[in-house]
């Protein structure tokens, strides 16, 4: 694996950020126990530049969490069907119900940016779409659901180089999309359309939050903290589990191991090279 380009701001410490964020996502645990037997229902947007961290953060809110309860939204291109509805209709079906967090990773807002600037939408739709925005929100939040928004900023050099580490890296290339590609030629219309996408969608019922992710570890205390204080959850106790004795398998015999067909043991294999590896280097030195 190609070694990764050094980051353009010094990061916060692994061994203090692994520590509170390893507190918070315990928190996020006892939310999600209130959110279940409270019935709240919770949607959290993330938009922002390609390579902000969007992504990342997603990954550590919902490291230790159900899905069945935190479920990712993260749509593909939409459909010839998909496109002949109502822009809003295809997200509506995502939303959570009772005892549901749903996180998006883009969102309806993609009109407002990559649609926009890459003109996949006409300025007709785009008009109607900041028109609308508001309004769909104010129904969602004036309905129950906790609608929060959250922006990533990251710099242009940060961008960059955090591109070309995708780009020299097996395990991420897939992240790496010509439209993300482009994103650094239309650096500025990227730029306007989230400034004009702000003055028109940051509203007092579901308000933008600008989380700056220049160091991504910070980043997502940042963002799962306030995450945690905008939800008015409370200690919920879990049910009570009982693990019950084994009753004896007096009807029952195990067929012999020799019937089943094992996967081969890597790890065993893997173990053994890096022990014959030691040995040879103890023997040279």
């Amino acid at each position: 694996m190609a070694k990764k380009d050094a980051p353009s701001t010094p990061r916060m410490d692994k061994k203090l950020y692994e520590g509170e964020l390893r507190s918070l996502q315990s928190d996020l645990v006892t939310m999600q126990e209130w959110v279940r037997e409270s019935g709240a229902r919770i949607v959290v947007i993330f938009e922002g530049r390609d390579a902000a961290g969007k992504g990342s953060a997603i990954k550590r809110v919902t490291q230790y969490l159900n899905p069945r309860i935190a479920r990712i939204v993260a749509l593909p291109v939409p459909t010839d069907r998909q496109r002949g509805q109502w822009y809003f209709q295809r997200y509506i079906e995502h939303l959570p119900t009772a005892g549901e967090i749903v996180l998006m990773d883009r969102s309806w807002y993609n009109r407002a940016g990559v649609e926009k600037v890459m003109g996949y939408c006409t300025p007709d739709e785009y008009r109607r779409f900041l028109h609308q925005a508001p309004l769909f929100e104010r129904m969602l939040v004036e309905d129950g659901i906790i609608l929060l928004k959250y922006w990533f900023s990251v710099s242009d050099r940060e961008q960059e180089l955090r591109f070309r580490s995708r780009l020299n890296d097996r395990m991420r290339r897939w992240k790496l999309s010509e439209t993300d590609v482009l994103s650094i030629t239309k650096w500025v219309d990227y730029s306007k359309a989230k400034d004009e996408m702000f003055v028109h969608t940051d509203i007092a019922e579901a308000p933008w939050w600008v989380v700056e992710s220049e160091d991504k570890r910070a980043a997502r205390l940042n963002m799962i903290s306030h995450f945690l204080s905008m939800v008015p959850y409370e200690q919920m106790e879990p049910p009570p589990v009982h693990i019950p004795h084994r009753p004896p398998a007096s009807d029952y015999e195990r067929p012999p191991r020799e019937l089943t067909r094992p996967v081969p043991d890597h790890a065993a294999r893997v173990t053994e090279l890096a022990a014959e590896a030691k040995a040879k280097k103890k023997k040279k030195s």
